[in-house]
């Protein structure tokens, strides 16, 4: 296979809320791929190292959400503009069904979209944060430490926050450092962050939440009619693994592989295990 590099698979598709661009690589059934949230994350940066092995199986869509400093920004909170981007681009690259990826909030919104859309998603895989925190304090130590760098924005404070995301330091590397230094503190995208992160937008948004009428995603996981596999890091400091048991027990298809000395990155940390179980979950035959 050619090497698959940044620009040699960057698209755009325009839409009617502006260009979200995405990665694309390999031929096959329809793989889309939602990265997580924090300083400086793209869609990109999260899945590059699993690229050539998913793209081997799958025409990969790795979509770079709104509000993360890629694709062009709405005027809506970027979690409430995702979930409506996914169907934008699926519309617009006429895609009737797909499998999912999603990483942390990106598994959210792939939860979210496979609920309101469930004949678009085939199956899907979550990589750590969907559920709630039964028996670990919430917010966790790399949420709390997410609200401080939105805050205060220093570059000790993001590398604190990319040590609470692993659990071998040896991954946060100066390189990792500088990339995602210099996203994380353009002005909008610092922006977009404060407006989920910060902490009196977080304060504001679990009060508003809590007094909704409309229930949380955690509490209609048992409607998911999309076969799922829920992956985690047995030693996640962001998302504890102790969320996935909501999960594990309301979603009717499920199942959940753990991974040992693991953070909330199991795609980098643990690549060659969780690439080795993804793809046997999404290539098994229905039935």
């Amino acid at each position: 296979m050619t090497e698959l590099t940044h620009a040699s698979t960057l698209r755009e598709l325009a839409t009617d809320s502006g260009v979200l661009r995405y990665h694309e690589a390999g031929e096959g059934p329809p793989l889309l791929l939602l990265h997580g949230s924090g300083p400086g994350v793209t869609g990109w940066r999260n899945f590059r190292g699993n690229l050539p092995v998913l793209a081997e199986r799958f025409r990969c869509l790795i979509l770079e959400l709104p509000g993360f400093g890629v694709s062009d920004p709405t005027d809506q909170h970027p979690m409430i503009a995702a979930g409506a981007a996914v169907t934008r681009f699926l519309d617009g690259l006429g895609l009737p069904q797909v499998d999912v990826i999603g990483n942390s909030m990106g598994g959210i919104i792939g939860v979210q979209v496979a609920l309101a859309h469930p004949e678009r998603i085939r199956r899907l895989v979550t990589i750590g944060g969907v559920g709630r925190s039964l028996l670990s304090p919430a917010p966790g130590e790399g949420i709390r430490l997410l609200q401080e760098f939105t805050d205060h924005p220093t570059r000790e404070a993001l590398v604190q926050w990319l040590h609470s995301m692993v659990y071998n330091p040896a991954l946060v590397t100066e390189e990792l450092i500088e990339e995602r230094w210099q996203q994380a503190t353009d002005p909008a995208t610092l922006e977009s962050a404060r407006r989920m992160y910060g902490k009196a937008a977080f304060a504001a948004g679990t009060a508003a939440a809590a007094a909704a009428d409309t229930p949380p995603y955690w509490a209609m996981l048992h409607k998911l009619k999309a076969r799922t596999l829920i992956t985690w890091g047995r030693d996640d400091r962001v998302s504890p693994v102790d969320m996935a048991l909501l999960p594990m027990r309301t979603i009717p298809d499920v199942e959940v592989h753990v991974f040992p000395d693991c953070g909330h990155w199991v795609m980098i940390e643990q690549k060659d295990a969780w690439e080795s179980v993804v793809l046997s979950f999404l290539t098994r035959k229905d039935g």
